[in-house]
């Protein structure tokens, strides 16, 4: 893979064709793009395997710190794939890049997805919370065999800290912004979780499936169009609920920012992009301690 400057607008969908179910599939994996996740990648793989994730399919971006020898010390060789996952590519004919991402998801559903019944898409700064049950599975049960699912970001700031605090990331931060469906810019978005063998479309936040095209369902199984799941009607965090510990202390973000994303076209407009970001976050927040709640109801020690 190779560097690419474009001023061209990133693609960032990929139609495909489904993987075919293998006989005894089962569970739900977690699909995960990451670099240098070393602070906390630990923590993020105890609190999915306590919550049912029975496999971890990890696209690596060029780590240069400890994520990958973590996740191989947390994690039995049979519930872990790493793939090397650096660089960036662009359509040729276009010179347009293609959101490395979005190939990483596309590729997981191809290769693996036939061994899963679901598969969740989401960032290791990003936790699956049972609101109801123990495991995502049981949260997931209102929603019955429908093939995709969507689930609004719930997004945490600092919760007044300027350095990293010590002890585990879901203790630590209990303030996020009030409303996940906000008109603020950059706040409202979701991720999913998918049968991966009824997926024909692929994006980062948004999927299409053969026989509902791009019907979503929330946690609680009411079906929306793409479009609509950003309405009022759409929001519940009844059954499962998506933590996104968007900045984490203030000296992290000062530090995310200047690490950069590959996927970025701009490092300065990522940088403007997370700033408003964390301003809208800031402005309006409240108190939600669900994650502690769930974690001392059930034992969860993440310690």
């Amino acid at each position: 893979m190779r560097w690419f400057k474009t001023k061209k607008s990133a693609i960032k969908k990929l139609a495909i064709r489904p993987p075919k179910p293998e006989p005894e599939r089962q569970g739900i994996a977690i699909a995960v793009c990451v670099k240098d996740e070393a602070n906390y990648i630990e923590e993020w793989v105890r609190f999915h395997r306590a919550v049912g994730i029975c496999h971890f399919i990890v696209y690596d971006n060029g780590s240069s710190d400890q994520t990958c020898a973590l996740l191989r010390q947390a994690l039995d060789a049979d519930m872990l794939t790493i793939v090397p996952w650096a660089g960036q590519i662009s359509d040729a004919g276009e010179d347009r890049l293609i959101d490395g991402q979005v190939v990483a998801f596309a590729h997981a559903i191809l290769n693996f997805g036939g061994a899963f019944r679901r598969m969740a898409f989401v960032d290791a700064d990003e936790f699956l919370l049972p609101m109801r049950g123990k495991t995502v599975e049981e949260a997931l049960a209102a929603v019955g065999d429908f093939p995709n699912v969507s689930l609004p970001w719930h997004m945490f700031g600092t919760s007044g800290h300027k350095t990293k605090p010590k002890g585990p990331l879901a203790l630590n931060y209990t303030k996020r912004a009030s409303d996940p469906l906000s008109n603020e810019e950059h706040v409202t978005n979701f991720k999913c979780i998918v049968d991966p063998c009824e997926v024909i479309e692929v994006s980062v936040h948004q999927f299409k499936t053969r026989e509902f095209g791009d019907l979503t369902a929330n946690d609680a199984g009411k079906r929306f169009s793409r479009r609509a799941r950003k309405s009022r009607e759409f929001y519940s965090n009844r059954f499962l609920q998506l933590n996104h510990y968007y900045s984490k202390s203030e000296e992290e973000l000062r530090a995310k920012m200047a690490r950069g994303s590959a996927y970025a076209v701009s490092k300065q407009q990522l940088e403007e992009k997370m700033l408003t970001t964390m301003r809208h976050i800031e402005a309006d927040v409240v108190e939600d301690r669900a994650m502690i709640e769930f974690l001392e109801r059930n034992g969860i020690d993440l310690r």
